[in-house]
């Protein structure tokens, strides 16, 4: 799964969302605080940057695989991104955690996006508390084509990627090749004694 030992995951955060975000939330979307483990699904987060759109396939394929939680929920906002330019993977989990009361399960969501989806939806975030959420049109328009320029950027890259790895292939081989050809040249031309 992990060829040439290249770390699909560049780096990880993680957060607890502060109570008063928890109880904004919850409040919005009307989930009763005695309900808040069992419904409101990122009070706990990580985001798993990584440097490539594949990368995430990798990643995501890994987490299908762990047995120490439950996959609840996954949104592809990649394929399908929002109609703000956002993209990521979203993995809602359900995480058993030890309490005073003994073991709950809590829900926490996993982020995995690319290093240029993350710099895009850092940056929009930050504009969109500035502005509460509403933004002018002609912000709107340019943060849209912030975020496909950003996808742009990381499908070149992935681009340039396999354009240097199928290289690679390529002088390996004829690296090889060139290799037996001297290995054969010295079996037939055996070395002069100086």
């Amino acid at each position: 799964e992990l060829e040439n030992n290249h770390s699909p995951i560049e780096f990880v955060t993680g957060r607890v969302k502060p109570v008063a975000s928890i109880l904004d939330k919850a409040n919005q979307k009307n989930i009763a605080l005695d309900h808040l483990v069992e419904e409101m699904q990122d009070i706990a987060g990580l985001r798993m940057m990584c440097q490539f759109v594949d990368d995430i396939e990798v990643v995501v394929r890994l987490l299908r695989q762990r047995n120490d939680f439950r996959i609840v929920e996954e949104r592809d906002y990649i394929t399908n991104k929002k109609p703000s330019g956002y993209r990521s993977y979203h993995v809602v989990i359900e995480y058993p955690v030890e309490t005073i009361q003994g073991e709950k399960k809590i829900l926490a969501e996993i982020q995995i996006r690319t290093l240029a989806m993350n710099f895009w939806a850092t940056i929009e975030h930050s504009v969109n508390y500035k502005y509460q959420g509403e933004f002018p049109e002609a912000i709107n328009t340019r943060l849209k084509r912030a975020a496909e320029a950003a996808f742009q950027l990381d499908e070149e890259m992935s681009q340039i990627r396999e354009e240097v790895q199928e290289a690679q292939v390529y002088f390996s081989q004829n690296k090889d090749v060139a290799k037996d050809k001297k290995a054969a040249h010295q079996q037939v031309m055996p070395k002069e004694n100086k």
